[in-house]
C-alpha cells in the first residue's frame, strides 16, 4: 500500500509539471492518430489506391499536430489567439492532397473515394489531437465499413458491365466513347486507361486499351453498344466482363 502511495504521488507530482504533461498528452495523442489513420490506410492499400497506408498516417499524425499545438498555443495565450483557426486550415488544405488522388487516376471517378477518405482521416487526426477519442474511434468505425463493406453492398445491387476497348487514337475516342454510350442511355461509372499488366486485351503497338465501367439499361442495349463501337474505325478490339 506505502508503494502504490507513493507511485500515486510521484505520478501527480510529475503530471503537476507542464512539460512532462504535455509530452505524455502529445505521445499518446499522436499514436492513436497513427494507427487509426494507418487502419483507414490500410485499406486503401489493399484497394491498391493511389493514397495508401502511409500516406493517412502522415495525414492523421499531421492534423494531430496542429490540433495539439493550437491547443497548446490556447493555453499559453489566451487572450490572443482564436484555437479554431489551424484546425480550419487543415480542412480547407487537405483538399490539394485530395486533388492529386483524383488526377492520379486519369479519366476515372474512383480517386473520388480516396480523396474524400484522406479529407476524412484528417477529421479523425484533429478530433485525436483536440482530446475527443469517442468521437474519433467512432468515425474510424464508420469510414472503414464504408469503405470496406458498403461497395460490396453497391456492387451487388447493380449489373455493371465492364468493358475493355483496344484504340488507335486515345485523345479522340474518348469523347466518341462516352458518347456512344450515353446515347444508348447507359450510365458511365467510371473510365480509365489500362497499364499493359491490367489490360485483358492482348495490345498491339500503337494502341491503347481503356477501360469503361457502365450500366446498361438491358442486354439489348449493351448489344447496341458494343456493336456501334466495333464498328468505329478507331476500335481495334473490345472485350466484356
Amino acid at each position: 500500500m506505502i508503494i502504490l502511495a507513493w507511485i500515486r504521488d510521484a505520478a501527480e507530482w510529475l503530471w503537476a509539471i507542464s512539460p512532462v504533461k504535455y509530452t505524455i498528452i502529445s505521445i499518446v495523442r499522436l499514436c492513436l492518430a497513427a494507427l487509426l489513420g494507418g487502419i483507414i490506410g490500410y485499406e486503401r492499400e489493399h484497394s491498391h489506391r493511389p493514397a495508401g497506408f502511409r500516406t493517412h498516417i502522415l495525414v492523421a499524425v499531421g492534423s494531430a499536430v496542429v490540433m495539439l499545438t493550437a491547443v497548446y498555443m490556447s493555453e499559453r495565450y489566451p487572450d490572443h489567439l482564436d484555437i479554431s483557426r489551424m484546425p480550419a486550415q487543415v480542412v480547407s488544405g487537405i483538399g490539394f492532397l485530395g486533388a492529386g488522388t483524383i488526377l492520379r487516376e486519369g479519366f476515372s471517378v474512383k480517386g473520388l473515394t480516396t480523396a474524400a477518405s484522406l479529407w476524412a482521416v484528417s477529421c479523425v487526426g484533429l478530433a485525436v489531437g483536440s482530446g475527443f477519442f469517442v468521437g474519433a474511434l467512432v468515425a474510424t468505425f464508420v469510414i472503414y465499413l464504408t469503405l470496406n463493406s458498403l461497395k460490396k453492398v453497391v456492387a451487388k445491387g447493380h449489373a455493371g458491365k465492364a468493358l475493355y476497348i483496344e484504340v488507335k487514337d486515345l485523345a479522340d475516342e474518348v469523347p466518341q466513347l462516352s458518347k456512344i454510350i450515353r446515347r444508348s442511355g447507359a450510365v458511365i461509372h467510371s473510365m480509365e486507361i489500362l497499364y499493359d499488366s491490367d489490360s485483358k486485351l492482348r495490345k498491339k503497338k500503337n494502341t491503347s486499351t481503356i477501360k469503361a465501367l457502365i450500366f446498361p439499361k438491358s442486354d439489348e442495349s449493351l448489344n447496341m453498344i458494343i456493336s456501334t463501337i466495333r464498328a468505329d474505325e478507331n476500335v481495334v478490339d473490345i472485350y466484356v466482363d
